[in-house]
């Protein structure tokens, strides 16, 4: 494996590394569009384009595409090269500002939710500024991707990116309203926090040849139940396998060059299934990531003679796989909305939060229930540590009886709790505020709230937006009757 520190971010055109390509003016003007302070205007495209191309063929980029996400729950992309002809015949390489900002694609062979006739067919990826662009593909063929949004001839959204963004939009407004409401003059944004952990198997690929079930559906349909089960729980958090631990090292170091921040591995319960976990991200920018983990994973286990197998039950009577989507709101200072600190004065803010994610959950539970019902992930929930597809809400006890009790208790001297382990060399181990559930699908995990039920093949961007939504309605109820 090569240096972490310096693969990091090499095929990942950053903020920084476009500072330092375009004039200062530009970049701030591009700051303020990315703020929705003002329109992008054709001559900064124009200067970000050609820095984007140089970067990209500087590193041996021969092609562009406007990489987005249709309603397949997969992703889509259109290379085109960056080779244009001059008046006199001659050959240049060029990227304007026009191509950067929007592509065309026919939207009549995609899924469009019932929003247009079959035979409309034109439409456009839009440039999503917010997320950045990144070098993929072979040391001969590596493309330069640009996120972009999918959306009809008239505006119709077609994939997972515009409700995700327009979500956000509404969510942080109304969150921005309430803290006013509750006397926060300094904060100036709020942002929607998302970590993604994401649950998979491997198997050697000389098996996986052999079941056409698993070759064709991604999970057995027939034949005999596998020859071990998960009664003793010895696959969980184990030793890796090498063959894994190789595996596992060229993803890291696929994504790491990407500026996706891999973090977390290990052995799931189940035989043969793994984890992998990313450091909290801007909730646009982290459904991006985990679209390009899920696709990276298959191609590096391709690479190892290994499958990934990404159904959310691919072997009966074992456990499934699922993706929690963690789930939080913060601040432009830097502020947890949702960190309870030690649970003494000063806590209005946390409390009337927490009670609007409540609300929320109990009276849309529909709507986050439908956004996770597909055919893969009902044959998981239920059973095998999966949740039930009943949702609830857990909180843990402190927080419940201190919600439960909320007139009656003073909250002024708040004893920090904490572990004795009953032994000297062991320092005390501060306690959560709550504990963690396996139950309950929503459950809030000490300062966010993780959503257990996604199934490991869908976009995050669907609970995501859902949960966004439904929370919003309840903030704006609020900060209207504050107002």
């Amino acid at each position: 494996m090569n240096n972490m520190l310096e693969i990091f971010g090499t095929n990942h055109f950053s903020e920084i590394e476009l500072k330092s390509r375009i004039p200062a003016s530009i970049f701030k003007e591009f700051k303020a569009v990315q703020s929705g302070k003002k329109e992008l205007s054709i001559s900064v495209s124009e200067v970000i384009a050609n820095a984007a191309k140089n970067w990209a063929t500087e590193k041996g980029a021969t092609h562009f595409t406007h990489w987005f996400q249709p309603l397949t729950e997969l992703t889509a992309e259109k290379h085109e090269s960056f080779i244009s002809v001059s008046s006199d015949g001659s050959i240049l390489s060029q990227f304007s500002g026009k191509e950067l900002i929007r592509g065309e694609a026919d939207t009549s062979s995609f899924p469009n939710g019932g929003l247009r006739s079959t035979f409309e067919a034109r439409g456009y990826t839009a440039w999503d500024l917010s997320s950045p662009m990144f070098l993929r593909g072979p040391e001969k063929a590596k493309t330069l991707f640009i996120p972009t949004a999918f959306v009809g001839y008239n505006g119709e959204a077609l994939d997972k990116k515009v409700p995700l963004l327009r979500s956000i939009n509404t969510i942080t407004a109304e969150a921005l309203r309430l803290k006013r409401a509750l006397g926060d003059t300094k904060s100036s944004g709020i942002d929607v926090t998302l970590g993604i952990e994401q649950e998979y198997f491997l198997i050697e690929k000389k098996f996986w040849e052999k079941r056409q079930d698993l070759m064709l559906s991604g999970r057995t349909i027939f034949g005999s139940l596998p020859p071990k089960g998960q009664e003793l729980n010895d696959h969980y958090y184990g030793t890796l396998k090498e063959k894994v631990e190789l595996f596992m090292g060229e993803l890291d170091c696929e994504l790491w060059k990407l500026g996706v921040m891999a973090k977390t591995k290990h052995n799931e319960v189940a035989p043969n299934q793994f984890e992998l976990a990313i450091m909290f991200s801007s909730a646009n920018i982290a459904a991006d990531q985990n679209q390009l983990t899920m696709d990276i994973i298959k191609k590096v286990a391709d690479r190892h003679d290994l499958a990934a197998l990404l159904h959310e039950k691919p072997f009966s009577k074992v456990n499934g796989s699922g993706k929690h989507c963690n789930w939080s709101l913060a601040t432009d200072l830097g502020e947890n909305i949702f960190e309870p600190g030690d649970m003494s004065k000063d806590k209005l803010q946390f409390l009337v939060f927490i009670t609007a994610v409540v609300e929320a959950i109990d009276k849309h539970a529909d709507i986050l229930r439908v956004a996770t019902a597909t055919a893969g992930n009902d044959l998981r929930l239920g059973g095998s540590e999966a949740p039930p597809a009943i949702i609830s809400i857990f909180l843990g006890d402190p927080l419940q009886n201190f919600l439960e009790n909320i007139g009656k208790i003073d909250t002024t001297d708040s004893e920090v709790l904490s572990i004795e382990l009953g032994a000297y060399n062991f320092p005390k181990i501060p306690k959560d505020i709550s504990d963690r559930n396996r139950t309950s699908p929503f459950a809030f995990t000490g300062n966010k709230f993780e959503y257990r039920m996604p199934g490991s093949s869908a976009s995050p961007a669907t609970p995501t937006t859902m949960i966004n939504t439904i929370v919003a309605d309840v903030l704006r109820e609020y900060a209207d009757i504050l107002e």
